[in-house]
């Protein structure tokens, strides 16, 4: 069966560094776009970033770009978030989460949460002095 484990958070003062990892297995992960998705306090999932399944294309939510890097090494079925520069606004719930369709690397889908069929059990990332 699909499953997606994420670790990799914890405690990170603002300015600091972080790194999700994704560790996949139960279906073909070269094949799956994926992406990381958050849940603040009292707020919605957001989606965060996405990576094409051969990792040649990377997207990010306006409030993480150019602070968070997303990538992938398919050879050991993982996915990561790189995450610099972290804000209070960052504190979180990060999930990552497999595109439902095979060879689907579409920039317009990537974005909706409705089209992520398997989803990790979260970790969470707390910024904080």
């Amino acid at each position: 069966q699909v499953q997606l484990v994420e670790s990799g958070g914890g405690l990170a003062q603002p300015g600091g560094s972080l790194r999700l990892s994704c560790a996949a297995s139960g279906f073909t992960f070269a094949s799956y776009a994926m992406s990381w998705a958050r849940q603040a306090p009292g707020k919605g999932l957001e989606w965060v970033s996405g990576i094409y399944s051969d990792g040649s294309d990377t997207y990010y939510a306006d409030s993480v770009k150019g602070r968070f890097t997303i990538s992938r090494d398919n050879a050991k079925n993982t996915l990561y978030l790189q995450m610099n520069s972290l804000k209070p606004e960052d504190t979180a719930l990060y999930y990552c989460a497999k595109d439902q369709r095979l060879n689907r690397d579409s920039k317009v889908t990537m974005e909706r949460l409705y089209e992520y069929d398997y989803w990790g059990h979260e970790t969470q990332v707390t910024v904080s002095s």
